[in-house]
Parts: C-alpha cells; structure tokens; sequence
C-alpha cells in the first residue's frame, strides 16, 4: 500500500473532536481505571518506568501526569558539547535548509516562511542553514529541553491541521509539519537566533512551555503571538542548555531551526536513529 493511500483515512476522520476528546479522557482522574490504562500504555509501549523519578504506576493520578512525567536524577547526563539533542526519540530528518526548503520526506518539502506562521522576516534569518526533526513515540520521555543557552525572544501559536506525525504520515502528507497546529519559540544564543517549533498531532490534546504554561487550548483558530521584552514591561526568559523548555500532553515532533554557518551536526547522526536528551547534537563548525 502507497503512503498517500495509507494516510488517506486521516484527511477523514474528526481530527480536531477526537484530539479535544483524549485530551478530556487523558486528564480525567478515574482511579484504578487510570492505573489500568498506564499499565497497559506501559506493557505496550515498553516504557521504561526505571528512568522516573517516580516509578510507582498506581502514584499517577491521570494519564496526562504518568506521560509528562520527570526522569530520576541522573538518568540523562548531559554531554560536553555546543549543541545538545533536546529530546529522546528519533532523527526524522536533518541537514541543510536549501535556501528556504525544509526536506520532509522523499518528494516533500515545505518552506521556513510556512513553517513559523507567514513571517518571511523571521524565516529570512534560517536560509540556507540548518534544520532537524525529531519525532516522539508514545515510549518516549515527553519533556523538550534546550540545544543550547538562550533568551527567549517570541512564542507564536499556529493554528492547523492535527494529522499524525508518524514516519508514514510525514511519507504521505505534503508539507505535514507547516500545516499540523504549532508552537514556534524563538531564542537568541551565542551562536545567532534559533527556533524550536513543537508539532501538534492527532491526539495531543496540548503543548506547553515552562515560562507560559498551557498553550493550547484553547484552540481560537488564528494566530497568536506573545513577545518577551523587558523594554515593554515583559518578564526576561533566560534558559540553559539541558533545561526543561516545554513538553507534550501526548507526543509529537520538533522541528529546529539554525541559522547558516552556526552549526555542524555530530558525524554520528542519521535518519531513523534513535536519540536520547543530552546526546551530543552537534558543534560550531571549525
């Protein structure tokens, strides 16, 4: 069966009620009900609950809480590089930004300008730089942490479609992580601006970050945009590398974008591989 035929049912299905429906049944406290679903999420997905800081299954309240849940002390050592991997999953894909195509999958790609919400200004900064795209699995822990130290400088929510982000989907639907709903953060660093943009996806009923909390939702449909500017009274963010930025209430994608010349990824990264969260993304080129 062809990609595009086995996304097909997806641009059929109530997307938007499903994914407001599991964010409901995944913050819902039921009790034992709960503990059963997160054993059975846990036996399915071969979680490893070793890493948590709280390993007791029947301790999580909700399913929202299990899947947000903090690793132990330790249990993702941060290595001594420029640039670390923010999240455990796998390398979707990774490389260079041709001028202002980002590659999705073979025979797709999709712009910078589409990718942060229609700002060409913004965009502008990425051509010809770098990008990476790191998906989540259920199995995988949830929280996003900074590549590197940063100030944030905006935060802009794009409404969109809430396809999958599965390897299959991205094979099947053009131009899947411009159009899915997103969070895109803009930080300043030593080495030039940089975006982390989380993907929505069918199911995730939210996206957050440290410093604003919930995002979405609500869900208003248009653009929103918040600024971080002391000169207009707006509390500075200031983040390390390794620090806990945001994370999924149900997993996804993100996408990273660097500026030209700022960075070379680690020799040892390819499509597919599996990463962890403090792996070594990559240096400043010599």
């Amino acid at each position: 069966m062809s990609d595009r035929l086995a996304v097909l049912p997806q641009y059929l299905i109530p997307k938007q009620a499903l994914t407001a429906l599991a964010g409901k049944l995944a913050s819902a406290e039921a009790g034992a009900l709960t503990t059963s679903v997160i054993r059975w999420f846990v036996g399915r997905y071969n979680v490893n609950m070793a890493e948590a800081a709280n390993p007791d299954i029947a301790s999580y309240k909700s399913f929202n809480e299990f899947f947000t849940r903090p690793l132990a002390d330790g249990a993702r050592p941060l290595a001594e590089a420029d640039f670390l991997c923010p999240v455990d999953g796998a390398i979707s894909q990774f490389g260079a930004i041709e001028r202002d195509q980002i590659f999705q999958a073979k025979g797709h790609s999709y712009s910078t300008t589409a990718l942060v919400g229609g700002d060409r200004k913004l965009a502008e900064q990425f051509e010809n730089g770098s990008f990476a795209t790191l998906y989540l699995s259920p199995r995988d822990y949830h929280r996003i942490h900074m590549p590197c130290a940063g100030k944030l400088t905006r935060m802009i929510y794009v409404p969109g479609a809430l396809f999958s982000v599965n390897p299959t989907t991205a094979r099947g639907v053009p131009g899947l992580f411009a159009r899915n709903e997103r969070v895109v953060c803009v930080f300043e660093s030593e080495f030039g601006p940089f975006v982390l943009t989380l993907v929505g996806a069918t199911i995730v009923g939210s996206m957050a970050t440290v410093w604003h909390g919930t995002v979405n939702p609500p869900r208003p449909g248009v653009v929103r945009e918040w600024r971080y500017d002391t000169s207009n009274g707006t509390a500075a963010v200031h983040l390390q590398k390794g620090q806990e930025m945001g994370r999924f209430l149900l997993g996804s994608t993100v996408v990273m974008l660097f500026p030209k010349n700022s960075l070379a990824f680690n020799p040892e990264w390819s499509p597919t591989r599996a990463i962890r969260m403090g792996e070594v993304m990559g240096s400043r080129p010599a």
